[in-house]
């Protein structure tokens, strides 16, 4: 076979098969982005190990990654990764919807108000039996849905591929946020910024390199990550919901 065949068909290869971004070839479940903006933790939307906790079986909430890995220990299973998984209020109780392994324990918010849960259109991420799915609140109404774990947050960063309306380039309002998007490879992506980014900025990440044409906002400020295989475990303060990855314990 001559060089220039082989050249040839390098060329179509590259064509054919262009180069993935760095995250979405490693293997791992969270990785840093290139440039360290953001941690991105990757998971098969189908995955029955996707979660979200709030309260342990006497009803008192779990608070922290700590607590639920506890629990988990003690029925034989680890903590892939976790974050914190939508807003709530001083008792730690959700702002919104939330549903737990079938059962609803907050209803769904529809009320206006001011803050980020506010900011119309906000959503629901969700656990159906199609997988996961990141909806409108308003669609999620008339789906009538029945998922196995739900939880309300808001804004929505991106909804069928564009960007929320408020979001402006060139903002100047920055703080650590995290959120979800579940994306066109067919695999939900949980974000964390490394430091301070508008809204923009983090929709923008969702849609133009992540491919999530629909992505919520989770919560800013408070924003925490347990990722054991990175070395990390934030969480400085009680949260309420919480959503990971169970496995088997090694």
């Amino acid at each position: 076979m001559t060089l220039l065949r082989l050249a040839r068909i390098g060329l179509l290869a590259a064509l054919l098969c262009p180069a993935l971004p760095a995250w979405a070839a490693d293997e791992k479940t969270c990785t840093d982005l290139a440039d360290k903006t953001y941690t991105v933790c990757t998971v098969k939307t189908g995955d029955p190990g996707l979660r979200l906790f709030l309260e342990d079986g006497k009803g008192r909430v779990f608070g922290s990654f700590s607590a639920v890995s506890s629990a988990l220990a003690a029925k034989g299973e680890r903590l892939v990764f976790a974050m914190n998984a939508g807003m709530y209020q001083r008792d730690l109780q959700p702002a919104g919807l939330y549903v737990e392994a079938g059962r609803q324990v907050k209803a769904i918010n529809t009320r206006g108000g001011f803050g980020n849960f506010h900011m119309k259109p906000n959503g629901v991420f969700w656990i159906g039996p199609q997988g996961a799915a990141v909806t409108e609140t308003t669609r999620f109404l008339q789906l009538h849905a029945s998922p196995a774990y739900a939880t309300q947050s808001g804004p929505m960063l991106v909804i069928d591929g564009r960007l929320h309306p408020r979001f402006r380039a060139g903002a100047d309002s920055r703080k650590i946020r995290n959120g979800v998007g579940v994306c066109r490879d067919g695999r939900t992506r949980f974000v964390i910024s490394n430091t301070p980014v508008t809204f923009h900025d983090f929709a923008t990440l969702f849609r133009d390199r992540l491919g999530c044409p629909n992505a919520l906002y989770l919560d800013g400020s408070i924003s925490a990550l347990l990722a054991p295989e990175l070395g990390r475990s934030d969480g400085w303060r009680p949260m309420g919901p919480i959503v990971g990855v169970a496995a088997k314990a090694h």
